[in-house]
């Protein structure tokens, strides 16, 4: 995923409010209480990206399960497979709500938006594919321990995770606007990605098929350029 600069997409799919249709024989309104949101403002381009990204994650998994059969796989693979994805899910999760208050915060930056709904998009269509590649593995699609990180010799809590936010981070940053929104994500979002990483790098050199490697080093590298990109955007938002 290219996470290079992202220019504010200043496009008119918005919604159009407060225009009456009638014919009056007024010829004199010209529109002048017509309102036309961007299309990051509108929250019903959200319901559709949510949708679209379902979809794509059942079409990655479905193309994963129909590839030939697969190695065995080793405790990496599976722990990994079954750890990310919850780690994955928050991450999704936190970006919709930061998301949610660019539909009336005007004071939250689109170009972050932008970013946001590449975690959503992407994050989503990689946990389509470790289900899938759990369920091809004949293992768990969640996992069923207290204990996660046991791949990693690092057993932790579940919800202890390296850089899965708690759920009061989760208020905090549901609770603020503007600029401190904007500062509160990337804050979040990079210990969450810094986390995964950890993850991501650890599974790429342990696992044992091609196809947990593959995913773990894109994962890695996907995730240290949003760092990059997030802290770029956050650095100008702040000058």
């Amino acid at each position: 995923m290219s996470t290079t600069e992202h220019p504010t997409d200043d496009t008119t799919n918005g919604e159009i409010t407060g225009r009456d249709t009638g014919d009056t024989g007024d010829t004199g309104d010209t529109g002048e209480n017509v309102e036309v949101l961007p299309w990051y403002r509108n929250p019903v381009n959200l319901v559709v990206l949510l949708v679209c990204s379902a979809l794509l994650a059942a079409a990655a998994g479905w193309v994963v399960g129909n590839n030939t059969a697969l190695p065995d796989p080793n405790a990496t693979d599976v722990g990994f497979l079954q750890d990310m994805r919850v780690h994955h899910e928050q991450a999704v999760q936190m970006s919709l709500i930061y998301l949610d208050g660019l539909a009336t915060d005007d004071g939250i930056d689109g170009n972050l938006g932008i970013v946001a709904r590449e975690i959503v998009v992407g994050q989503n269509i990689e946990i389509g594919r470790m289900i899938q590649l759990l369920r091809d593995f004949g293992e768990s699609e969640v996992n069923e321990t207290d204990l996660a990180m046991t791949w990693m010799g690092e057993p932790v809590p579940l919800d202890r995770m390296p850089g899965l936010a708690t759920l009061s981070d989760l208020e905090t940053l549901a609770a603020s606007t503007g600029a401190e929104r904007d500062r509160v994500f990337v804050q979040l979002m990079t210990a969450h990605h810094e986390g995964g990483v950890h993850m991501a790098e650890h599974a790429a050199m342990h696992a044992s098929t091609d196809e947990v490697r593959r995913m773990a080093r894109q994962m890695a590298e996907t995730q240290t350029e949003e760092i990059a990109e997030m802290a770029r955007l956050l650095g100008r938002i702040g000058s």
